[in-house]
């Protein structure tokens, strides 16, 4: 995405550390779900949540993400090696079951819904823009036209 042709919330959408926040959550519910079901400890789900504050304002460092990646050749991991760099020794329980595609695919349709969101709340500001018009304009004398004439 250009940002210069898009507005600034839809470039946030799409953004890598935004991205990246969502990868953290589905992760950190993965996680939560997991120990919740006994499959993994709940102290190791305690551990990534301590994050979310930093994941939610978008702290991420993604030049840093980026490097781990073209060491591994893998997103994903890169992300999770980062990403075990801040929860620590119980990060070892993070992604456990999931594939790579589990995230990217959920990611894909929360991203899908954020751009929805703001494309509808858009349209609406639009019709009310256009009633709004409609109405001042409604009696202004205005040439008719049919069949090309």
């Amino acid at each position: 995405m250009i940002p210069r042709y898009s507005r600034p919330d839809m470039v946030s959408v799409w953004e890598p550390a935004n991205k990246f926040r969502i990868w953290y959550l589905i992760e950190a519910h993965a996680t939560q779900a997991q120990a919740d079901l006994g499959t993994v400890p709940q102290r190791a789900a305690e551990a990534v949540w301590k994050v979310r504050e930093r994941m939610e304002a978008r702290d991420i460092d993604v030049a840093a993400i980026d490097e781990i990646e073209a060491e591994v050749k893998h997103d994903v991991i890169a992300f999770l090696t980062w990403l075990a760099g801040l929860v620590g020794e119980d990060s070892r329980f993070v992604h456990q079951g999931m594939t790579s595609s589990d995230v990217l695919d959920t990611t894909l349709a929360v991203q899908l819904k954020e751009a929805g969101a703001l494309l509808l709340a858009g349209s609406e500001r639009l019709l009310a823009a256009l009633k709004t018009r409609a109405h001042e304009l409604k009696d202004v004398p205005t040439i008719g036209r049919s069949h090309a004439i």
